[in-house]
């Protein structure tokens, strides 16, 4: 069976999360040429990207990962209006994802889950046959979202953390996640503005202490507590799962590739 991987480009990686709606071009062209080489050497990719500054900033100003919320938001759009509005500026990023992808002759297909996900978490409900049966060499493209939820939250925050698990846990041909972060080599037992190369986490196992930044002013997932979680997930089901800074050229491909490469392996076994 030809290999493949799911992959995780975080969104503080293609864009910055500090200023609304900024992609960093240069990096996701690097990231997209990396990707080719990938597929070139015979690995299908199962592709989730993040939302970054195309929808952390606003869904936390309106509160969207709580639902429905009774009483005034401060803001110019009501909470509904807001729903739209991230949906859309994750259809423009995804459209960027996308255009870069097309750039370096990578043949790809994107579904945004608002479309075709009900409900938030890892067990959020929907029908995943397109990732099991997408043909050899095309990349399926997806992303974290507002997606529409039960009564009485109505909506909600489908983090791609919770994507990627899912796909890595339920798409038989899936034998590797590989988590593409800005910043980081990959998890650190100290927070990451204090962390030194002796910091990193080479193995990372359920009973190992780490330390991480997650941006509360900005962030509506669960930054990297959530993607350490969802990825033991994906190793207790047999799964590779490695985290790597993806700012450094190559480390993303040789990653995808099961090559050697400067980062943190998850295992569920302390052996």
């Amino acid at each position: 069976m030809r290999p493949c991987v799911v992959v995780k480009w975080g969104g503080g990686l293609i864009t910055d999360k500090a200023t609304m709606k900024s992609v960093n071009i240069d990096l996701l062209d690097r990231l997209a040429e990396e990707l080719r080489t990938v597929v070139n050497n015979g690995v299908d990719v199962l592709l989730v990207h993040g939302a970054g500054s195309f929808g952390h900033l606003k869904a936390k100003q309106y509160r969207l990962a709580e639902g429905r919320i009774d009483g005034i938001i401060n803001g110019e759009m009501t909470q509904d209006e807001a729903v739209v509005a991230v949906q859309n500026d994750m259809l423009e990023l995804n459209e960027h994802v996308m255009a870069a992808l097309t750039a370096h002759d990578v043949s790809a297909v994107s579904w945004s889950p608002h479309r075709w996900v009900h409900g938030t978490g890892l067990n959020f409900n929907a029908d995943l046959e397109v990732f099991r049966t997408a043909p050899h060499g095309i990349v399926v493209v997806t992303y974290g979202d507002v997606v529409p939820c039960d009564a009485p939250s109505m909506f909600g925050i489908l983090s791609g953390d919770d994507l990627v698990a899912r796909l890595a846990m339920e798409v038989d041909r899936v034998h590797r996640l590989v988590f593409a972060m800005g910043g980081v080599d990959g998890v650190l037992r100290s927070p990451p503005v204090e962390g030194v190369e002796q910091d990193l986490i080479e193995t990372l196992t359920p009973s190992t202490a780490y330390k991480g930044e997650h941006a509360t002013h900005m962030d509506v997932t669960g930054g990297i507590g959530l993607k350490v979680h969802r990825g033991f997930e994906a190793a207790r089901s047999g799964r590779e799962v490695i985290m790597v800074n993806g700012e450094v050229p190559g480390r993303f491909a040789d990653a995808c590739l099961g090559n050697s490469v400067v980062g943190t392996v998850l295992r569920v076994d302390e052996a």
